[in-house]
């Protein structure tokens, strides 16, 4: 009993990686979307959002079967704990990049005002992030996410860059101004998109070590 248990408490964590690892390809594919201007890949970021609300469903369900038919304890439990918290984020990942993916349909037929400012650069550092936390999820390892705090700092701080750059542009000519509120707005989602990560990986060092850490 208690073996079956772990192996289908295996297969779910297996689950949310995979959850996990669709999330951050939507949101780094719609940045890379943006940045091409390609109407194509921005689409197909959006029919993923109908297979990542499935997984949440499913999993969800899944965790909740287990809670019932083993009624598990002390790290089990939070193991599972952490896995209906993991798929809520990822979901809201995920839906943050298909909102940039409409982005990238809407501004697709213009061209980009400073190689769209550090967005790029921005996104990689917060799918870095979701990376790493999966990985700390996956092999129960909190070294991954040690530093979410000061990564965390960093995306707050490049994304007030971001605003204060594209404003610039907008007062030197009312043409950009769209692009630009454009801009400042993925970049708040790309921030939004690390905050989750935190969010993961406070839950994660709670199930690995039984205390809990809040990342600020």
């Amino acid at each position: 009993m208690v073996e079956k248990f772990h192996e289908e408490l295996k297969k779910l964590k297996k689950e949310v990686v995979e959850m996990g690892n669709l999330a951050k390809e939507m949101l780094s594919n719609a940045v890379e979307a943006l940045k091409d201007r390609n109407k194509e890949v921005a689409s197909q970021v959006i029919e993923k959002k109908k297979k990542i609300a499935d997984m949440d469903e499913r999993i969800e369900q899944d965790a909740l079967r287990l809670i019932a038919l083993y009624q598990p304890m002390a790290r089990d439990m939070r193991k599972i704990a952490c896995v209906l918290k993991m798929i809520t984020y990822l979901t809201r990942v995920g839906r943050y990049g298909k909102d940039i993916a409409k982005v990238a349909i809407e501004l697709a037929d213009q061209p980009h005002i400073a190689r769209l400012v550090e967005i790029p650069h921005m996104a990689d550092m917060v799918c870095s992030m979701i990376e790493d936390a999966l990985e700390a999820f996956e092999n129960e390892d909190v070294s991954f996410i040690r530093d979410f705090e000061e990564r965390d700092s960093e995306i707050d701080a490049l994304r007030y860059s971001i605003f204060r750059e594209c404003i610039t542009y907008m007062m030197e000519d009312a043409k950009n101004i769209t692009r630009c509120m454009h801009y400042a707005m993925v970049a708040r989602y790309l921030e939004r998109c690390a905050d989750h990560a935190c969010k993961m990986a406070e839950k994660i060092n709670y199930m690995v070590t039984g205390e809990r850490k809040e990342i600020r």
